[in-house]
């Protein structure tokens, strides 16, 4: 699932693509998403990129290939057979600040003395943020002794990001919500409101950093008022197959 504004930038692209063959120029793309700094132009066109979205050709200036598109996009010209038959494979984190909804009786039963049902809220990027939703997927009994107080949910691991942190891909995690945390411990950050990750939080001064455990992943700093936690890491889950 891609961001409004990623999702934005990609059909400007390739619709100047289909209408020119020519990809949009930095300037361009920041006037048509009412973006003040071309900076921001970067951010979503690596963002496409790491998503498999778009390409860069390399050795060719603005040179940009649109790859696929998203199955809800109605393109204005015929689509290309790289965008045929695409489905996504990305399902999103929470958007906590709206929410969560609350199961139907016939959907959950009981949980047993001693076990916790914990809704799992989707999955969590443990590589490139994506877009928070804020539907719960479904729901997951642990015991109460390994959850402890407070509120708690689940989140699938996809990415990894975190793995040398022992984290891997297809991972369960147990989420406990708040606000703010310690330094160093794994969260889910929240960021610009719209993107959630999975990240060692580092706070530098009057920055944040949201840190892989990977070297292979970038530590992508932010300014205080960019970041929320929305959780912390207290437990994993892993089925084995």
């Amino acid at each position: 699932m891609l961001t409004k504004k990623q999702h934005e930038l990609l059909v400007f692209i390739n619709d100047r693509l289909s209408e020119t063959g020519v990809s949009p120029s930095f300037d361009e793309m920041k006037e048509a998403l009412d973006l003040r700094s071309k900076s921001g132009i970067h951010r979503l066109i690596t963002a496409l990129e790491e998503r498999g979205f778009i390409r860069r050709l390399p050795h060719r200036a603005r040179a940009l290939e649109v790859l696929k598109m998203p199955e809800d996009t109605k393109p204005s010209v015929k689509p290309s057979p790289a965008q045929k038959g695409f489905r996504p494979a990305v399902v999103s984190s929470p958007d906590f600040k709206r929410g969560r909804p609350t199961p139907s009786p016939q959907q959950v039963s009981a949980p047993a003395a001693g076990v916790v049902d914990l809704p799992v809220l989707g999955r969590i990027a443990a590589g490139t943020p994506i877009e928070a939703i804020q539907h719960e997927v479904d729901r997951f009994s642990a015991p109460e002794a390994f959850i402890g107080k407070g509120d708690h949910y689940v989140l699938e691991v996809q990415g990894e990001s975190m793995i040398n942190a022992g984290i891997e891909d297809g991972d369960f995690v147990v989420i406990k919500r708040c606000s703010d945390a310690e330094n160093g411990a794994i969260v889910v950050a929240l960021v610009d409101d719209e993107e959630a990750t999975l990240k060692r939080l580092r706070r530098k001064g009057a920055s944040v950093a949201l840190e892989a455990a990977n070297p292979a992943f970038e530590t992508r700093i932010y300014g205080p008022d960019r970041v929320a936690v929305q959780g912390k890491l207290v437990g994993l889950m892993r089925r084995y197959n």
